[in-house]
């Protein structure tokens, strides 16, 4: 699947649109924390980078529903997933990570 991935909400946008599925077809599918779906207006504003996912819940929902790995998600919508954050970890083992991270990205 070839996905647009110059922002989070492009993303969801072309992964919709790949597995021809409307708006109001992927509202229905996401579930918020309060299992209540989101809205087809809540997914335009995403798709047209207007608003961001309000939590790590409605990444990994749309993640699921649009065959996107999650991790691209958390990129695209500039976090870092819970997994991550909730743990203990030292400046340097930060530093180290990001070192790692940023020759992958460059190709170094």
């Amino acid at each position: 699947m070839a996905i647009d991935t110059t922002s989070f909400g492009s993303a969801i946008a072309s992964a919709r649109k790949e597995l021809e599925l409307s708006q109001k077809e992927v509202a229905k599918k996401i579930r918020k924390e309060d299992g209540e779906t989101i809205t087809p207006q809540y997914l335009n504003d995403i798709e047209h980078d207007r608003r961001s996912p309000s939590s790590d819940h409605i990444v990994k929902q749309f993640a699921s529903v649009l065959k996107i790995p999650a991790d691209i998600l958390y990129w695209l919508a500039g976090r870092v997933p819970g997994d991550v954050t909730n743990r203990t970890v030292s400046p340097e083992q930060i530093e180290k990570a990001y070192a790692v991270f940023r020759k992958t990205i460059k190709g170094k």
